[in-house]
């Protein structure tokens, strides 16, 4: 089974603030593992389903190479990612212009969770750099191989 975890937090467990707006607001080293053989590619999607304005999108990227197994700590922001693939515009409800990883930020109160979804593609999904979530699902329909889900949270 397709498996994504990170050995910055366990499953459900509280990300560390070095990953959020209180802190360094870096990216945690993230790892798959069990893709299926003809994958290729690896689209990841961190959404906050808890905002109150609605499902926030913290960060996309997509055409990372599923053979790398993983992404380091602090993927800087910019269009491409060390290594091969792209990022996409996020940080917001229906996307904003920003590009790379935002780390949880939510308002005082009860924690959010915070859902890295990858999926596992049989390649590159043609897209530019800066695409938005909604272009990313259409570039993916039909094409899922496989689906892995971490859950953080993050609480102030």
């Amino acid at each position: 089974m397709f498996e994504l975890t990170s050995p910055a937090f366990a499953p459900s467990a509280t990300i560390p603030r070095k990953h959020a707006c209180d802190g360094a607001d870096v990216s945690p080293r993230l790892q798959w593992k069990n893709a299926p053989a003809e994958a290729k590619t690896i689209a990841l999607i961190m959404e906050d389903p808890d905002a109150p304005v609605g499902l926030w999108i913290h960060w996309i990227l997509y055409d990372a190479p599923a053979a790398a197994g993983g992404l380091p700590e602090g993927v800087p922001a910019g269009d491409s990612i060390p290594g091969g693939g792209s990022q996409g515009a996020s940080w917001g409800v229906d996307t904003f212009e920003r590009v790379g990883y935002g780390g949880p930020c939510p308002p005082k109160g009860k924690p959010h969770r915070y859902v890295f979804t990858a999926y596992a593609l049989p390649g590159p999904t043609g897209l530019p750099p800066k695409a938005t979530k909604a272009q990313l699902l259409k570039a993916m329909k039909g094409k899922v191989l496989a689906q892995a889900e971490l859950i953080g949270l993050y609480g102030r």
